[in-house]
């Protein structure tokens, strides 16, 4: 038995996330699928984040057990052949030892959230990204996404369904920067709860067209209380970026 640490590029438009669904297709079954077919054995992929219906990633590590005698080169380019036409990639695959868990050995993980600040139709990045038609004020966003970082308790930016056991995270970092139009949120955390960064960049829209203020924000996150949550962002503009380990 072998274990591979995969690092794994996605589209989740067509997918309700990336674990298993009774209700629906997703990424963790269909990469699980994908080794069966060219292996027969019945595997279980384990990965660093578990993204919504609707989230992208650009490099979700995760890891399996294969009992065929494969190098690296090999698995990526038969799991590459097998996921053919679903838009999932496996962009890079090593061998690691037996006890390296893809999700438990994880220290950090980065999302980006993209948003398309325009008035005109999103083409390209439909789907892909979030479009906000109003003006926003990046700067002032950035300077209110300050205010989170570090040690709070987020149960403002929690979902109803979130299963962590504590909704006290430790913010890292939360950058606001702007590229023409494209405005980019970057988090990094050891872990985040569930709809925690779609919930902080939705009230950062909100200081953004100026409908709160730095102060609504911060007494948001001091309300510890998921009714003073602003605006929930939609998954389309969400990016699982990187994880880290020792």
């Amino acid at each position: 038995m072998t274990r591979f640490a995969l690092t794994i590029e996605f589209d989740g438009r067509p997918y309700m996330g990336w674990q298993r669904q009774a209700h629906g297709p997703s990424v963790q079954q269909t990469i699980e699928e994908a080794v069966h077919r060219f292996t027969a054995e019945t595997v279980q992929v384990f990965s660093a984040g578990r993204t919504d219906a609707g989230v992208h990633a650009i490099a979700m590590r995760a890891h399996v057990d294969i009992e065929k005698p494969l190098t690296p080169f090999k698995l990526t380019e038969a799991l590459n052949a097998q996921l053919r036409p679903a838009p999932i990639a496996i962009v890079g695959c090593e061998i690691v030892p037996g006890d390296w868990h893809a999700r438990f050995a994880c220290i950090g993980r980065a999302y980006e959230y993209r948003i398309v600040n325009r008035r005109a139709p999103l083409t390209w990045d439909k789907g892909l990204s979030w479009q906000v038609a109003r003006p926003l004020d990046t700067d002032a966003m950035h300077a209110a996404a300050q205010q989170l970082i570090g040690l709070h308790d987020f149960t403002t930016f929690r979902s109803a369904h979130c299963q962590s056991q504590s909704p006290v995270k430790t913010l890292d970092k939360l950058s606001v920067s702007r590229h023409g139009e494209e405005v980019i949120i970057d988090a990094a955390a050891r872990s985040f709860l569930h709809h925690q960064v779609r919930s902080m960049v939705g009230c950062l829209a909100l200081v953004g067209y100026g409908k709160w203020s730095a102060r609504d924000l911060k007494g948001a996150l001091e309300a510890a209380d998921r009714n003073a949550l602003g605006l929930n962002a939609p998954p389309d503009g969400l990016y699982f970026v990187s994880a880290t380990y020792p």
